[in-house]
């Protein structure tokens, strides 16, 4: 094997540490420490990172400590890499513990993942890192929905800077095809349940998701009214995390409202439901799931995937709708892009 594709070898372990930290909830520092030192030994001559290797001096490089140092070091010389390995391990357990058959079979119907977040808000990296994610996992497409701007606290897209990323996603598709990334946004819905952001842009996304971020414990009319008018602007597409709760870390209650006059509004203006598959959301709760399917709404599983780990996901997600043995052609992510798209056409 050459130098060039040891060092690839190497670059994919710190990767994959990476995103097995990410999606066992592992501390982000972590997952940031593998995919700052994978770009770095990415970058480095092939030849000068043997040298580095076998001079004991690769924590010599840019964010690359003796933790990954060790793994790179290993890879170089043909040896397995311990930690992985454990990583490796645990992953399959979960899965296999995960391995309900309505559960898993709904996972393989998934074609992709509507709600994910980049370093240009609140992610964690950038667009082509979620990107490799997705393809590695499978998926025909990926929709990068980034916060709108009222979000300040996280970094949510000015119009310009979505027009900005919106050339960046064109430029990504010319290379990754027939692989899709999907322009979005996860759009503010405002207190009288307008949309944060310019409508003329918001025609030209592919995916519209509407959270409530704001306001969470607003009285039930109000907010009920609130989310009706987002669910009713023909830009929305997706509802995304409707109750707001927080199940781990700093827990935050559901909000309160109608549920049965959201649903319905939704299944009328053809607005899927989010089942969020995020564990600190796990959102809607079952109670309001069954409601939302009992009123007719279609769903879209998503992440709300902040790094490229966590949009493996899905499962969590797919386990929840397969308790209320939730038909698969109404969760509008097991279309194909092309379905998809035309649902969602502006």
């Amino acid at each position: 094997m050459s130098a060039a594709d040891r060092q690839a070898d190497a670059v994919a372990a710190l990767r994959r540490i990476a995103f097995l930290l990410e999606r066992a909830q592992a501390s982000p520092y972590r997952s940031e420490a593998f995919r700052k030192a994978a770009v770095s030994v990415e970058r480095q001559a092939a030849d000068r990172l043997t040298a580095l290797a076998a001079s004991g001096s690769l924590a010599d490089l840019p964010s690359v400590g003796a933790r990954t140092a060790d793994v790179v070091t290993h890879v170089l010389r043909g040896k397995r890499v311990e930690y992985l390995d454990s990583l490796e391990a645990e992953y399959a357990e979960a899965r296999a513990a995960a391995a309900d058959p309505g559960a898993v079979a709904l996972r393989e119907a998934l074609r992709g993942d509507l709600h994910s977040h980049t370093e240009a808000s609140d992610g964690a990296t950038p667009i082509h890192e979620m990107v490799l994610a997705a393809l590695e996992l499978g998926h025909d497409y990926l929709a990068i929905t980034d916060h709108s701007p009222r979000l300040t606290v996280a970094n949510g897209l000015s119009a310009s800077r979505l027009r900005a990323q919106l050339d960046q996603v064109a430029a990504l598709n010319r290379a990754v095809g027939p692989f899709r990334v999907l322009t979005g946004i996860e759009v503010d819905i405002l207190d009288d349940g307008a949309l944060d952001q310019d409508p003329d842009l918001l025609d030209q996304l592919d995916v519209v998701v509407a959270s409530v971020h704001s306001k969470l414990r607003m009285e039930s009319g109000p907010m009920t009214r609130r989310m009706i008018a987002a669910v009713s602007n023909p830009r929305t597409d997706v509802l995304g995390h409707c109750t707001g709760r927080q199940i781990k870390g700093k827990s935050r209650p559901q909000s309160e409202f109608d549920a049965r006059a959201v649903f319905d509004a939704c299944a009328e203006h053809g607005v899927a439901v989010e089942i969020n598959c995020r564990p600190d959301r796990l959102d809607p709760p079952h109670e309001l799931l069954a409601v939302a399917i009992d009123a007719g709404c279609d769903f879209s599983i998503d992440t709300d995937a902040h790094a490229p780990g966590q949009l493996d996901w899905l499962m969590a997600g797919c386990a929840r709708a397969a308790e209320h043995h939730l038909d698969p052609a109404r969760v509008i992510t097991t279309l194909p892009v092309e379905g998809l798209l035309a649902r969602t056409h502006r």
